[in-house]
């Protein structure tokens, strides 16, 4: 019987937030084989985040607000080991899938791990815990699905948009620290949000989304469809509003970078950008 800290902790809710580079890279792919693509979506989003979070969660014990858990529970031995059954049942059926697939997954596993472990810990170090997240939940998932849900299993992919996934990564992860500052320094560990500060951090997520619109720009003029470069313009609007308005609040009041505001533009952000991709994925289709 799983424990209600343990089903807390494995944060299901919080794969939402991450599923818009699901599809975005399957918008990408020209022959879908659609189950493979139903498979890689439950791969990652029913066992892959949720042991990384819940493995994550082991090791950090919070006490304070967390990503998608305002109060979260004191975790036990069981989401450890409910974590690495997780991660056994993932990788035996992302052998399934392909040898490439299943390298990739258990290297996203690996990286989770060490990011998290007390014994290494990665997150500690500001550079190379961000450059670890945005590589494993950007650029790596987007070859995941984009492999995985080919008909082909190519191994090639379109670079714009794979370095795009990176950065899409780097503007969304950092802002997700803003409220965290002071329990992570507790902690012992440095995040790029607290090296930038919370001003910093809403400058330089700016600027990573800015890259991220430079490359599917140059992407879409290159297969002359700007078009569709103008309709995901749309889509990410009210993240746009949404952000410079706290921005503007947070200039004044620093309080206001907080757990409330955080998850107000990560479930906005993400409903956008999945109908974004979504749409994207429609139009690619037809």
């Amino acid at each position: 019987m799983l424990q209600k800290s343990t089903v807390q902790l494995l944060r299901l809710p919080f794969s939402y937030f991450l599923m818009p580079l699901y599809w975005f890279a399957l918008s990408f792919v020209p022959n879908i084989n659609w189950c493979r693509a139903a498979l890689i979506f439950g791969l990652l989003h029913l066992l892959l985040y949720p042991a990384s979070n819940g493995y994550n969660s082991y090791m950090d014990r919070d006490e304070a607000s967390i990503g998608g858990v305002e109060k979260p529970m004191p975790p036990t031995k069981q989401l450890f080991w409910v974590s690495m059954g997780m991660d056994v049942l993932g990788m035996a059926l992302a052998f399934c899938i392909s040898l490439p697939f299943f390298v990739a997954y258990s290297c996203y596993i690996l990286c989770s791990r060490l990011y998290s472990y007390r014994g290494i810990r990665l997150k500690q170090y500001p550079i190379i815990g961000f450059a670890t997240v945005i590589i494993n939940q950007g650029a790596l998932t987007f070859f995941m699905v984009y492999h995985g849900a080919s008909s082909d299993l190519t191994t090639t992919m379109p670079w714009q948009p794979a370095l795009a996934a990176a950065f899409l990564i780097g503007g969304f992860y950092p802002i997700t620290q803003v409220y965290q500052h002071r329990q992570d320094a507790d902690d012992g560990v440095t995040t790029i949000s607290i090296l930038l500060g919370i001003r910093g951090t809403f400058l330089f997520c700016g600027a990573m989304y800015g890259i991220v619109a430079g490359l599917l720009l140059s992407y879409f003029s290159s297969i002359h469809q700007l078009a569709v470069f103008a309709l995901l313009l749309i889509f990410f609007t009210p993240i746009i509003v949404y952000v410079s308005k706290w921005l503007n609040m947070v200039w004044q009041d620093a309080t206001k970078a907080d757990f409330k505001h955080t998850m107000q533009l990560n479930w906005l952000a993400s409903t956008c950008t999945n109908l974004a991709f979504i749409t994207l994925l429609m139009m690619h289709q037809l």
